[in-house]
């Protein structure tokens, strides 16, 4: 990893009477800082606002699947991860699925919650985004022409913040939510799982194991930390309960397991339960929401932190054009279009394997029936590609072609006499004009500030069955067509603007 940033080592913690930016970001989390990241790439003023005073060391999500290990990818940031265990095998609904399928990163990569959120802070401050701990956000207001946050620090000192557009990246529990009273259907609650993270045990490693009285999960890490799991059935959510106290973990895998862990040492506990939940919009105005403060799902095989980093990395660009006044008409209201589909797939698929995971007795004969149905390939790259979150397709417009709305294929290429990756070409962050093995079909040359045009050779094999494909920053394929380029002005007009 590179050098940190001076504002990495000594984020603002002191008081400040007025804060003026371009951005706000609420929330410090993974999905902040690649937001924050996002914008900061396209030189826009960005200013995350964090309540803790320093790094989360809770270990949380610790699981990133394909399609975030290719954004992290084409940001260049995979190296900084290190070596992360993979592990190919899913589940859905603790059913074995395999999640091998083309591309370059099948499976579940075991990242810590610390690593990601350390590497996207090091890069995003590296851009020059300003990251400002130990406050509180008590207030929010948008006044049409732009935004005005009101914090005050662990010491009481007040911060004023003002910038064109806010986003809520914090958290299921989102104060900007609750203050701006933003309309949150749903279904609240009605099983709880505890979990905790336990030196000092012993115990056979349980994978996603139904018993008689419940639910158990036991898995031992390199490092020599169980990480536990538990639900009895019948077992409600108790209303305003707080974070449980390691007893109560204890009992509970007693009661199911027949195991003693109270000899460990509990290094994090937590509940969690099935509530489901998305706002009826992630855009009011000029504030936004992305990540758990969008919706609120049980957090299932990691797809919840993985749901809320693609959100971040579909808004930053449209935001960041919406700033710089770049911004076709329409796009940044694409947000929540495309963002809230996905997450309503994905909080649909949750409350399945909930009910999978967490159902009693008599749920046995659907599990059955599914498990059969795991057999055939079709269902299992279905949803494997579901829970990867390889299965996007957005609706770009234009006639139709077999990649126009996916995201772009990785694939190696070569550009002259060099060899490439599809995710090097997405480094920069603008769109992309990609030309195969032939010349580039015409374009208005007065979008290249906002659109790379690259020609080069596809090796055999290769899923890029287009002459041509116009890529989005994020990785989506806007146009996809023959190299005489029918279709490619409307749609990069549509995508990117007028010059």
């Amino acid at each position: 990893m590179n050098a940190p940033h001076p504002q990495h080592r000594a984020p603002h913690t002191g008081p400040r009477a007025t804060l003026d930016t371009q951005v706000i970001v609420v929330g410090a989390g993974p999905v902040g800082l690649l937001l924050a990241g996002e914008l900061a790439l396209r030189g826009i003023r960005v200013t995350l606002i964090e309540r803790r005073h320093g790094p989360d060391t809770a270990s949380r999500a610790s699981t990133l699947h394909a399609r975030t290990m290719e954004i992290l990818d084409s940001r260049g940031l995979l190296a900084d991860l290190g070596r992360p265990p993979c592990e190919v095998r899913g589940h859905f609904g603790g059913l074995p699925l395999d999640l091998t399928l083309p591309g370059p990163y099948p499976g579940q990569w075991k990242v810590a919650q610390t690593k990601s959120e350390a590497v996207l802070e090091e890069w995003a401050l590296g851009l020059g985004a300003d990251l400002t701990c130990g406050h509180t956000l008590h207030a929010v207001d948008d006044h049409g022409t732009h935004v005005e946050a009101a914090a005050t620090s662990r010491h009481g000192a007040p911060l004023t913040l003002r910038a064109d557009y806010l986003v809520a990246c914090d958290g299921q529990d989102s104060t900007v939510r609750a203050l701006t009273k933003a309309d949150f259907p749903g279904t609240p609650a009605g099983r709880e799982l505890l979990r905790a993270d336990v030196e000092g045990l012993n115990i056979p490693n349980r994978r996603f194991q139904r018993l008689p009285g419940g639910f158990a999960v036991a898995a031992r890490n390199p490092a020599g930390v169980t990480r536990v799991m538990v639900h009895a059935f019948g077992t409600t959510v108790r209303e305003h309960a707080g974070e449980p106290h390691y007893d109560e973990v204890t009992a509970a895998w007693k009661q199911v397991t027949g195991e003693d862990i109270t000899a460990g040492t509990p290094l994090w506990v937590n509940r969690f339960d099935d509530e489901n939940r998305i706002l009826a919009r992630y855009r009011h105005g000029r504030i936004l929401f992305a990540g758990d403060a969008a919706h609120r799902q049980m957090p299932i095989g990691g797809q919840a932190l993985n749901l809320g980093l693609q959100d971040a990395y579909n808004l930053g660009w449209k935001l960041a054009a919406a700033v710089d006044r770049t911004a076709p008409a329409g796009l940044l209201d694409s947000y929540h279009s495309e963002r809230a589909a996905v997450g309503a797939a994905v909080l649909g698929n949750i409350r399945a394997q909930a009910l999978l995971l967490l159902g009693g007795p008599d749920i046995e004969s659907l599990r059955a029936v599914l498990a059969e149905l795991l057999t055939h390939e079709a269902v299992r790259t279905q949803l494997a590609a579901m829970i990867s979150g390889l299965d996007i397709r957005y609706d770009v417009g234009g006639p139709a072609h077999p990649l126009r709305g996916m995201r772009l294929p990785p694939t190696d290429l070569r550009t002259g006499a060099a060899r490439c990756t599809t995710a090097d070409l997405l480094r920069s962050g603008r769109g992309l004009l990609l030309a195969l093995d032939g010349p580039p079909p015409p374009m208005n040359t007065a979008l290249a500030d906002r659109i790379d045009t690259v020609t080069a050779r596809t090796e055999p094999g290769s899923p890029l069955n287009a002459g041509a494909v116009l890529v989005r920053p994020d990785g989506y394929v806007a146009w996809a067509g023959a190299a005489d380029g029918a279709g490619l002005a409307e749609a990069a007009q549509r995508w990117f603007g007028s010059p």
